[in-house]
């Protein structure tokens, strides 16, 4: 299997963008955006691309079916670099710029967006806080077997009666002396049931939010899996459980205090999801736009009628215009510059558009929308997901009110 590094070689070749809907790779494209792009950017996108149709894309179906989450898929997501792509090299990570970890996010939810769960999580709310606020031995511990895929990781923030109000967090830990002990639970917590690691945050003596690193093993931590999911069934799902779980005091990330730590593991997951979520809406666009020109009714394609052909224009161009925010949203991002304000946006934006394309196509397809012969419906169901977790889409409406009003309306 080609990582990302294999395709990036010098002796790679050169990519020349088209204009139109399409590029010359295929990607759907109707206002050039890979004139904007690196060849690196490009060659990357590619080289997912590739792994999503040789390994999930023939299998998604079936898996969402039996609400399978393949484990073997985190070792694969590990080789090809899909894990820690902005980390440094000398952990494990990429190297890799902040559009070229969107345009992996994109192409990975146009196979599943379970699947983007699981390497978004892995980078941006497990690995991410590790090497932002953890001590160097952490990461040298923890962040190359997280980047390989040999380890597994999940974040717990969300807690069952504090979701939208994380800074009502309950989960607490408590000074021992050589250790901390750790109590409480956290919910929907993707990735739990598999995981090694987990980034987890809790309130001191003080009231005061830490990070603290749990592993498998540690007596008293359990993660029991969330069952009869009609939404990211090839995600796995579950709970942090923790009952008087001894932390070493090694295991607390020393370099951040407060919501500001979750909140900017946050920024860059809600980053990831702002280009995952077109990924999807391609994949919905393109099975419509395909289906549309080979079903006839009335003796031509339903593409010739005009509503088909209005549903699919507006597709398009939706599309277009999340694609460029997002493109714009890396920019800023690469300069330090991005707002959580702006990714509040952008994730808001390019879910909700995905779903609004998602439903569309679905009519376009007719009955056969509803199968697992197109990916439709899986898409639709995975977007009700999207929609809501990492800031649901009124808190980030409410985020973008505040910004422009200087006035919290949820506090």
């Amino acid at each position: 299997m080609s990582s990302i590094a294999d395709v990036l070689a010098p002796e790679a070749k050169a990519h020349t963008a088209q204009g139109g809907s399409t590029n010359a790779n295929g990607f759907t494209d109707y206002f050039d955006l890979d004139g904007l792009l690196t060849e690196e950017h490009i060659l990357v996108r590619q080289s997912i691309r590739d792994f999503v149709k040789k390994e999930i894309s023939p299998n998604i179906e079936k898996w969402a079916q039996q609400a399978h989450f393949p484990s073997e898929i985190v070792r694969k997501f590990g080789d090809v670099g899909a894990f820690g792509p902005t980390v440094p090299t000398e952990y494990g990570g990429g190297g890799m710029d902040y559009i070229s970890y969107g345009l992996i996010m994109q192409e990975i939810e146009r196979g599943d967006s379970g699947m983007r769960s699981t390497a978004s999580v892995q980078g941006s709310l497990v690995m991410f806080p590790i090497y932002q606020y953890g001590s160097e031995a952490q990461r040298r511990k923890f962040l190359p077997k997280l980047a390989s895929g040999e380890w597994l990781g999940c974040f717990g923030l969300t807690e069952p009666d504090h979701g939208s109000n994380p800074g009502g967090m309950t989960t607490n830990i408590k000074d021992a002396g050589d250790h901390y002990v750790l109590n409480g639970a956290k919910l929907w917590i993707s990735n739990s049931p598999e995981c090694q690691v987990a980034v987890v945050w809790a309130k001191n003596e003080q009231g005061r939010i830490k990070g603290v690193i749990v592993e498998r093993g540690m007596e008293g931590f359990t993660t029991p899996e969330i069952h009869n999911k009609w939404s990211l069934r090839a995600s796995t799902t579950g709970e942090l459980v923790f009952d008087n779980v001894k932390i070493p005091k090694e295991n607390i990330l020393p370099n951040i205090e407060g919501l500001r730590g979750p909140l900017s593991c946050l920024d860059s997951a809600r980053f990831g999801i702002a280009w995952g979520a077109i990924g999807a809406a391609i994949d919905c666009y393109e099975s419509a736009l395909k289906y549309s020109l080979q079903r006839e009714q009335f003796g031509k394609p339903i593409a010739a009628f005009q509503l088909q052909q209005r549903k699919l224009a507006e597709m398009i161009t939706e599309i277009t215009k999340a694609q460029l925010m997002a493109w714009r949203l890396g920019v800023l991002k690469n300069e330090g510059k991005a707002t959580s304000a702006q990714i509040s946006m952008a994730k808001r934006n390019s879910v909700d558009m995905a779903l609004h394309v998602a439903r569309e196509a679905r009519q376009i397809h007719g009955g056969m929308g509803i199968t697992g012969e197109y990916p439709i419906m899986r898409h639709m169901m995975n977007l009700e997901s999207v929609i809501t977790y990492e800031g649901t889409h009124d808190i980030h409406l409410l985020i973008t009110g505040a910004d422009i009003t200087g006035i919290q309306a949820f506090k």
